[in-house]
């Protein structure tokens, strides 16, 4: 993968083995048009399809502190035909999949607004940090719409049915710290510098256990969270008898016997 391409409206940095996606129209708070999300979706695409590039986690954040992602942009969409919509939900709805389905973990780092589809762009990813100025919400019913990137099917897993209808159906804001006690928030920070920062040693404490390991934990809870926990368990049973097969299971049992660190490869 080309790591020294750019983009209009993203930045991607590689720090280490670690990428860091920023959403880069500050004087629009970031908000989601159609070229962002084209953007993210091919970036996106080049990460996961490139099995050279050996990224071992993600972090998504917005450029400065007022917003994350303030929302989806309204003055494009407010001339949309259905087709146009239907078009615009599925380029959404196809991004937070590729951020829930990337093999390697991904953190959203939350500055500010994440309203809409900021809200559905951070739940797509594995968790969220954020700053003690973080606004969450799904407002979308006041403009006379519904989520579209996913926020009706993903509120309600983090948050409970009866928590994402109220927030939906009302369309208020969460500040930080009730967003952190309905657990839709994993911890907050005071300054968007310290959440980066212990985004990413968050990240590397996570790299310093098998990658494959946890793809194939990430791959199970993502698809068990829809199952009966009968079927939930044959798909964990089924991908804890595979993992067998692999390099870095054989190393790592290897290195516990030998009392040393494990070397592995991600295989």
């Amino acid at each position: 993968m080309n790591t020294n391409k750019s983009y209009t409206t993203l930045k991607f940095e590689l720090q280490e083995k670690f990428g860091v996606i920023t959403i880069n129209r500050p004087t629009k708070l970031n908000a989601l048009n159609t070229e962002v999300l084209s953007e993210l979706k091919e970036l996106l695409t080049d990460l996961k399809s490139d099995d050279k590039f050996e990224m071992l986690g993600l972090i998504l954040t917005g450029e400065g502190e007022k917003a994350f992602i303030a929302g989806a942009d309204i003055a494009e969409m407010a001339d949309m035909t259905p087709s146009d919509a239907y078009t615009l939900g599925q380029l959404g709805q196809q991004v937070t999949v590729l951020f829930e389905t990337i093999q390697v973990p991904v953190i959203a780092c939350v500055n500010g607004f994440a309203l809409g589809g900021g809200c559905e762009m951070a739940m797509s990813c594995d968790f969220i940090y954020a700053t003690e100025n973080a606004v969450f919400g799904q407002p979308e019913v006041k403009l006379g719409l519904i989520p579209g990137f996913g926020g009706t099917q993903r509120l309600a897993k983090l948050v409970g049915r009866n928590n994402a209808k109220e927030l939906i159906f009302s369309g208020r804001n969460v500040k930080a710290d009730e967003a952190l006690r309905m657990g839709l928030v994993v911890r907050t920070f005071a300054t968007k510098d310290a959440m980066m920062a212990e985004a990413m040693k968050t990240l590397k404490s996570i790299a310093a256990n098998s990658p494959f390991a946890v793809g194939v934990a990430k791959k199970v809870m993502n698809e068990g969270i829809d199952l009966t926990i009968a079927e939930g368990l044959q798909l964990e049973k089924r991908q804890f008898s595979g993992i067998f097969s692999s390099e870095d299971m054989h190393e790592g049992t290897k290195a516990f016997v030998e009392k040393r660190a494990p070397n592995f490869k991600g295989k």
